[in-house]
């Protein structure tokens, strides 16, 4: 992560960068460079602590096979947000990629994946209607 992030901020280098108040088109690469750059580091410090441990015996599966239920729910969701997204329009799409993602989590509840899916339709109508005025109807009927 670190190597592909630093080589992320080089390529940004290519172009201009600009300023906060001014950004250049390389400014995005570099800023995500420098993100996954950090990011890494974070994890390999993490590693090296000795914190994390592994997962507790008992833990998963008893079969070995892996559990495809958080993948498959998050390849739904999107799905679920593309086809909401064109018919349904902002509120449903939102809501509907966030509750569907949320459910991919064992530990969740159906009251928590609905609660944070209410929430995060109110942020998406702050953020991205009202804020950057996205141009995607809250509703669309068809």
């Amino acid at each position: 992560m670190v190597l592909i992030g630093l080589g992320a901020i080089y390529g940004g280098t290519d172009y201009h960068v600009g300023t906060l108040s001014h950004m250049g088109p390389g400014f995005f690469p570099a800023a995500l460079g420098g993100l996954l750059a950090l990011t890494g580091v974070l994890i390999a410090l993490s590693a090296r602590s000795g914190e994390g441990g592994g997962a507790a015996p008992g833990e998963g599966h008893a079969h070995g096979l892996p559990d495809l239920r958080g993948g498959a729910c998050i390849l739904l969701g999107i799905l679920a947000f593309l086809l909401l997204g064109h018919y349904g329009g902002l509120l449903p799409a939102t809501f509907a990629i966030v509750f569907i993602s949320a459910l991919g989590d064992r530990k969740n509840t159906v009251k928590q994946a609905f609660l944070l899916s209410i929430a995060m339709v109110a942020i998406a109508v702050v953020v991205f209607w009202w804020a950057l005025q996205l141009q995607m109807p809250l509703f669309r009927w068809g």
